[in-house]
């Protein structure tokens, strides 16, 4: 298998888009994080097939779950204290919390499901 499966093609492509936006996020706010930055190792490692690349990508992966975790507990404590301030407003739309909770869902559990396939250890085993 000389090229990824289609599905990890997907996530590696969702993955340089996030890695343009963590350079733009960088670059306006002066600041960074392993939130936005952890992208690039597992990039790196996803493309040129490294050995790591799996440990590498499930580490982001709690990253990104810690922090979603994190995220939903301050929500639901905000929520408790006044119901009518939890709202998600982008360009002037108020966005529902559960469209916001479902997105999210269905991102990490396509991240895990593609950590976890046998396909990407398959693939990133050839590399060796």
């Amino acid at each position: 298998m000389k090229k990824p499966h289609p599905m990890l093609a997907v996530l590696m492509f969702i993955y340089v888009l996030l890695a343009f936006a963590a350079l733009w996020r960088t670059a306006t706010t002066q600041s960074y994080d392993l939130f936005t930055l952890g992208v690039f190792p597992v990039l790196y490692g996803l493309i040129m097939r490294r050995y790591w690349a799996a440990v590498v990508l499930k580490i982001y992966l709690v990253i990104q779950t810690v922090a979603l975790l994190a995220l939903a507990t301050a929500a639901v404590i905000a929520y408790q204290i006044t119901p009518e301030d939890v709202k998600v407003i982008f360009q002037g739309r108020d966005i529902p919390i559960s469209a916001i909770v479902i997105s999210a869902l269905v991102a990490m559990s396509f991240q895990y499901w593609i950590a976890f396939s046998q396909k990407t250890k398959d693939y990133l085993k050839q590399a060796e």
